[in-house]
């Protein structure tokens, strides 16, 4: 076995060496968005917005920008994708009949966003998920590690059909189309993740957990987290590599890991490589390559093309929404590291000038790197102390560190009270000595040393802030409540509008909010 996971490593080496793109990022990105022209330039969508000019123009890049409009879901679903969707057209934003419709957490308009998966977005999926296998090689791992199992937490991959398409959570239908090299070490199998119920899912890995060689895993850190305590629980273990010794490597994406990492490794005999990856139901953008950053490198020819829209008062309202349908954009040769940007998407799903949600900072442009800071709509900014994701993940970091607290979930909302504002924090935590004054306390002084809006905020119009602390059962209830207890679900770090309201409502029916 370990000359067979020697080969498999040198094999896995050799093809991340060969497979390093021959061209800079900036070049690879323009190449990619003529290839998305050249081959969408005969659908309606092309058709209506000059592609074949756009091709022949002396600068293709801003004669793009010139001739497609910046939009997001609701503006591309009802002008178009709704067309391939509900009337069953070819040919509307790429060619053919669209075969899969990924399902997606909805906006205020609708409550479940349909995103179209093609053929060609699989492809470049699977090109991005080989590089990732590739350079794990990177981490230092030992040949016996590639002769182990990989588990991979996801959607139920038995898509529903309707018409002439199939629906399901994108994790479901990668599952459907994984590439033939990885089904000899996947597990848990189809005759599980066919299972429609998450909870007869969870059980039956449980059951079958000690026939598995576990090396890798890939999931959601919620849903992760999840399996391993019910396999702990269930085969009454001190920590999962009494079970899985060769456990070693642990892909994830859809949240912020932080704010996991102290729970999750309470469950683990040893130190693990922890591996970020970037990816949304409108494809794989970026994974971290690289075991000395948790940045993560763009994929610059997988099936995107992405354009970096400075993220500030200029192009987006207090809403988050763009201000105009023509913003403010730049290439990748034009960004500049350590300046947020929100990103705009055109891809081989249709997908054009797509507002994705995300903002970003890059660390590394000669490595072509960034970091995931936060959502266009999920940051705080009730009265102008302009918190990120990044702030919020960081101070509940400290505090959790600090106070030694075990934190499983959290949430804020901004309320008006009176005249001023208060930050209202809900919180599951494992340490029950901890108090929601000392836990509020101690998060409050941590944002004002990391901004300095936040700390001139909490002297004038932000006066309180306070922290419910709820169990983890009231995050993951309201969850399965909305129907989004799946392999992707994940709870808004910033809670605003009808969601706050839906999830104070669950938890005053679960007896639970003072």
């Amino acid at each position: 076995m370990s000359l067979l996971g020697a080969l498999i490593r040198k094999g896995a080496q050799l093809g991340s060496l060969a497979d390093q793109p021959r061209y800079s990022p900036s070049d690879l990105q323009i190449k990619q968005l003529l290839v998305l022209l050249q081959k969408a330039k005969y659908t309606a969508f092309g058709r209506y917005h000059g592609f074949t000019d756009v091709l022949l123009a002396p600068d293709v890049i801003r004669s793009f920008r010139e001739q497609v409009p910046a939009t997001d879901y609701q503006g591309m679903y009802d002008r178009w994708w709704s067309k391939a969707h509900l009337g069953d057209e070819p040919d509307v934003c790429w060619p053919g009949i669209i075969p899969y419709y990924a399902l997606s957490s909805g906006t205020s308009q609708t409550a479940t966003k349909y995103i179209p998966v093609t053929e060609d977005m699989l492809r470049g999926m699977k090109r991005g998920s080989r590089r990732l296998f590739f350079d794990i090689t990177k981490f230092g791992l030992k040949a016996r590690q590639f002769t182990t199992q990989m588990l991979m937490i996801g959607s139920c991959t038995l898509p529903k059909r309707e018409g002439g398409h199939w629906y399901g959570d994108l994790s479901g239908i990668i599952g459907l189309n994984r590439p033939l090299w990885i089904e000899r070490y996947y597990k848990p199998g189809r005759h599980i993740t066919d299972l429609p119920e998450w909870s007869e899912r969870i059980e039956r890995i449980a059951d079958e957990a000690p026939s598995w060689d576990i090396g890798f895993a890939v999931s959601n850190p919620m849903w992760m987290q999840i399996i391993l305590e019910r396999i702990i629980e269930k085969h009454r273990l001190s920590h999962i590599h009494e079970l899985w010794p060769n456990f070693e490597v642990f892909v994830h994406g859809g949240v912020f890991f932080e704010p996991y990492r102290p729970v999750f490794e309470q469950l683990l005999g040893r130190p693990m490589h922890y591996v970020d990856s970037y990816m949304a139901s409108e494809g794989f953008f970026s994974y971290q390559n690289r075991p000395d950053t948790r940045a993560m490198r763009m994929l610059t020819d997988c099936g995107v093309f992405f354009e970096f829209v400075p993220f500030n008062e200029k192009n987006f309202d207090d809403n988050g929404d763009l201000r105009s349908t023509y913003p403010e954009s730049r290439s990748l040769e034009e960004v500049r590291e350590g300046e947020h940007y929100a990103t705009l998407i055109s891809t081989n799903a249709g997908a054009w000038r797509y507002l994705l949600g995300d903002t970003i900072v890059f660390t590394d442009l000669e490595r072509c790197e960034f970091k995931l800071t936060g959502r266009t709509k999920q940051f705080l900014s009730v009265c102008g102390e302009h918190l990120s994701i990044d702030n919020l993940n960081a101070a509940i970091q400290h505090a959790d560190k600090v106070l030694n607290a075990g934190v499983r979930e959290f949430t804020v909302a901004g309320l008006r009270e009176g005249s001023f504002w208060t930050h209202q924090w809900y919180v599951s935590v494992e340490n029950q000595a901890i108090t929601p004054e000392v836990f509020a306390d101690t998060v409050d002084k941590e944002l004002c040393r990391l901004n300095d809006d936040y700390a001139v905020e909490r002297v004038y119009a932000l006066r309180n802030v306070r922290v419910q602390l709820l169990p983890n059962d009231v995050f993951l209830g309201w969850l399965e409540k909305r129907g989004k207890l799946n392999g992707q679900a994940k709870i808004p770090r910033v809670m605003k509008g009808e969601h706050l309201k839906e999830f104070t409502a669950f938890a005053e029916s679960e007896g639970v909010l003072s």
